[in-house]
């Protein structure tokens, strides 16, 4: 007997690497399913709570490993779950293969049940997208997908039909032209490389410059040597966007930490008084926080043209692999001898350090949210995998983890999706089985997932789950003051007791409520095998700024204080407290 449809895709994307599908079974894909039941010591299969989350795991799976993340869902409202995880792999580049169920042939598009036509939704999503027609289309399509996921650094999508799932070879008689045509499961890339005249012109303005300043991103993580080399020799502080933390290590002498709202005084001094900006590997959005226009001028490094220039006008832009680009320019870049530039940052970075310590070491009740961050970075091991959800407490990763050179970092970025962070963490301790992993989240992002961490007990990982718990939205809350000077307004986060919640799904539970047991909690806490949730109270009320607050984020957090944002005589002795108090007055 032959191989069926569904068997013939599972055999084709075995062939191109993947060795683990996140998803959810369903009667609208359960031909898939079984599939990789008969082939468990080739291919594993990991069942989710919610298709969401398979979609978050593959996308960080990808992100992790370099290779292909793939998730599985059933028809209908299983594939439309699988959504907001895949923008996530189309927004930050990572490659994904997403396999959805589709209604019998014969009844499809008749309003039947769960009739949602799957492959012309994820038209936007997906830099392709197809039904699978049969078993005689199956390995061409499925080989085609996996290439174009990779070649594209998207997602590819395939919709198969529940009977074409269950149709074995023999049933589906190809035509002519298609039994001559073969699949090659052969994974060809190229080295990209920029155009020397486009080098040349790039190393002379850079030459050419005083004041050189890098932002690099996470298309520099393959490029950490070059990108050091290329600092020393420019005399350059080095920004990081926030997927390129782990680019250069946090207490690098040439690393000014993050950029934007999660910024320091070292970065914002980089981007106010620099003639020239280096970009690697990074189209972090907010233009807000790159230098003025007209300011300095600009040489971009990107593996896609379609980004060069995006935020800033680039006046060279290199088209090419970063650390080979890299590489080029180096051999043509001469050492800056006057470091005046590089030491005033450095001394602002340093200014930064100093002013965050007074978070850090807090004893203020309610807790200050730095608190039980910097004690957690104080314990992480050389060999730590780190990652964030979306919120105020990512501010906190940004400015209180400092990473390290054998330290890998993820985090959702261009969509910035709460409830990324547990599944993040789950794939990574999938994907590195003897690596400890580490996750900080906010109490408004788990809730959407708390779910999950049931998955994370089932595999028995080594996750330690720190939530920073204020019971509200923090990050809108503050978003609604600076940004637009109206008062908080439906950002409260109903108190849910994540410890307990824990203990309920078979993992451990600790609780931070006072500074003074927050060594003392944690080292418990890490000490314990299995998943952990470590629950830390803290101030609801704690500004999150930019490290410069602009006189109009200040006039419209004023505006919003008048207004009646609650919590008013609180928010106001917070912002006179460092380092709150050195960042309005910056």
């Amino acid at each position: 007997m032959g191989r069926n449809a569904s068997e013939i895709v599972v055999d084709t994307l075995i062939a191109w690497g993947v060795d683990t599908v996140f998803g959810m079974a369903g009667d609208g894909i359960n031909g898939v399913v079984e599939a990789m039941r008969n082939r468990q010591g080739r291919i594993r299969f990991v069942s989710v709570r919610h298709e969401e989350s398979a979609a978050f795991m593959a996308t960080a799976h990808a992100k992790w490993t370099g290779g292909l993340g793939c998730c599985l869902a059933t028809t209908g409202p299983g594939g439309l779950h699988l959504l907001t995880g895949l923008y996530d792999a189309k927004m930050d580049g990572a490659p994904v293969v997403a396999l959805t169920g589709l209604p019998y042939r014969d009844i499809a598009e008749t309003f039947t049940q769960q009739d949602v036509p799957l492959d012309r939704v994820f038209a936007d999503v997906a830099v392709y997208t197809t039904r699978v027609m049969g078993a005689a289309h199956a390995e061409t399509v499925t080989t085609l997908a996996c290439r174009s996921a990779l070649a594209r650094r998207g997602v590819a999508h395939l919709a198969l039909a529940v009977d074409v799932q269950e149709q074995e070879e023999g049933a589906d008689k190809p035509s002519p032209r298609g039994s001559a045509q073969t699949a090659s499961t052969n994974r060809t890339d190229g080295l990209r490389l920029p155009e020397p005249e486009a080098v040349a012109r790039a190393a002379a303005l850079l030459n050419g410059a005083r004041k050189v300043a890098i932002l690099a991103g996470r298309g520099a993580l393959d490029a950490r040597a070059e990108l050091e080399q290329t600092a020393q020799l420019l005399g350059a502080p080095v920004a990081k966007a926030l997927l390129g933390k782990a680019v250069l290590p946090d207490d690098h002498p040439f690393t000014t930490g993050g950029i934007g709202l999660y910024g320091t005084f070292g970065t914002h001094a980089a981007m106010a008084e620099c003639d020239a900006l280096l970009i690697v590997g990074s189209t972090f959005p907010y233009v807000e926080y790159y230098p003025k226009p007209g300011q300095a001028r600009c040489v971009q490094i990107d593996c896609d043209s379609q980004r060069i220039g995006l935020r800033v006008a680039a006046d060279v832009g290199l088209v090419g692999d970063a650390r080979a680009t890299l590489e080029m320019l180096n051999a043509q870049l001469r050492r800056k001898e006057d470091r005046s530039f590089l030491e005033k940052v450095q001394a602002e970075a340093r200014r930064w350090t100093e002013t965050q310590r007074a978070a850090e070491e807090s004893r203020q009740m309610p807790m200050h949210p730095a608190v039980p961050v910097a004690a957690l970075n104080r314990r992480l091991p050389p060999d730590a995998v780190v990652v964030a959800d979306s919120g105020h407490h990512t501010g906190l990763v940004a400015r209180h983890v400092m990473m390290q050179p054998a330290h890998d970092f993820a985090v959702s970025g261009l969509l910035a999706s709460m409830a990324s962070g547990l599944p993040y963490a789950i794939a990574a301790g999938l994907a590195f089985p003897g690596r400890p992993v580490f996750a900080v989240v906010g109490d408004g992002g788990l809730a959407m997932q708390l779910g999950e961490f049931a998955t994370a007990v089932q595999h028995r990982l080594n996750l330690k789950m720190l939530v920073i718990r204020n019971g509200v939205l923090g990050q809108i809350k503050w978003e609604q003051m600076l940004f637009l000077g109206n008062p908080e307004f439906a950002c409260e986060v109903p108190p849910i007791d994540f410890a307990r919640a824990a203990e309920a799904m078979g993992g451990r539970g600790f609780t931070i409520e006072d500074p003074a047991q927050a060594d003392s909690v944690l080292d418990e806490a890490l000490a314990t095998d299995g998943p952990v949730v470590i629950q830390a109270l803290v101030d609801p009320n704690e500004p999150l700024l930019p490290a410069v607050v602009s006189e109009a984020y200040k006039k419209h957090l004023q505006e919003a204080l008048e207004a009646g944002t609650p919590g008013r005589g609180e928010i106001e002795r917070a912002l006179e407290r460092e380092p709150s108090r050195s960042m309005m007055r910056s």
